[in-house]
């Protein structure tokens, strides 16, 4: 039976360097360093409160508000570095790619998981920031890596699908770009999505089925306050309740399949 390519050694090991090589040109010569892991989705969280909570009045029927901002900020600052790096990952690692004969996907993995490990460090800020502000713990708090993992692969799918496509349309960058501002406003990070619901029960429908709306909410759910409106509560036909789950895994799947199917011409592209 052949043996997977991940489990090989050689490719364990490069897969830590570049990750580890990765995390650390990300903070290099910066005053702050690796304080910018913390700083950045904190002072987006603290433009976004002070807009929209003190001024607009956004979430005063929601418990635990800032916590509940603050999940969502971190969650989506997750994602979108997670494929921004990704999408540019064999792009940027062009040199090593003509140089180094390996399997290319670790090149992408391992500018992923540079966005794991700050989330990882952003998550023990949110905890904290929740036990101050009243949350109560509970045994909820341990599912939020199975919702971690879900957009992570949904971030992962994005990344080899579009990464490939870079590789030769250096475009891809740009649009991706714009589709990230569309999709900040499309998903309720800032708004609560029962004010969508007031307006629209269909269009918060069509909300939630968005693989990163879905948990998105589910964190806040597990986190925070079970008042949370989430896909599977909000939703009744039980088909329509796994369609964000079936969207991820359609999307890494095709995403692997196209990116495996491009790599052997990366070095001549590139």
């Amino acid at each position: 039976m052949a043996i997977p390519n991940f489990l090989y050694k050689g490719n364990r090991v490069l897969l830590k360097e570049l990750t580890k090589t990765d995390f650390k040109l990300r903070y290099q010569g910066s005053v702050l360093g690796y304080l910018w892991a913390l700083l950045r989705p904190l002072m987006m969280f603290a433009i976004l409160y002070v807009v929209f909570a003190k001024l607009l009045r956004f979430g005063s029927d929601i418990p635990h508000y800032p916590v509940y901002l603050l999940t969502g900020t971190t969650l989506w600052s997750f994602f979108t570095e997670c494929t921004g790096q990704g999408i540019q990952a064999i792009v940027s690692r062009g040199e090593l790619i003509r140089k180094i004969c390996f399997p290319k996907y670790i090149v992408v993995v391992s500018a992923t998981l540079t966005a794991v490990i700050n989330l990882l460090i952003n998550l023990v800020v949110i905890i904290i920031f929740a036990l101050i502000n009243g949350v109560t713990p509970s045994w909820s708090w341990l599912a939020v890596p199975i919702v971690i993992f879900e957009l992570y692969t949904l971030s992962l799918g994005i990344s080899f699908l579009l990464g490939a496509i870079n590789v030769k349309y250096r475009d891809i960058t740009s649009i991706w770009d714009v589709c990230i501002q569309a999709l900040f406003y499309a998903i309720p990070i800032i708004y609560p999505i029962t004010m969508v619901a007031a307006s629209s029960t269909l269009a918060a429908k069509i909300i939630l089925l968005n693989p990163i709306a879905q948990c998105i909410q589910d964190a806040r759910y597990l986190l925070i306050t079970n008042e949370t409106v989430t896909s599977w509560s909000f939703i009744t036909n039980p088909f329509l309740k796994i369609i964000p789950i079936i969207l991820v895994i359609i999307i890494l799947v095709w995403g692997s399949w196209y990116f495996r199917k491009k790599s052997k011409k990366f070095a001549e592209e590139i």
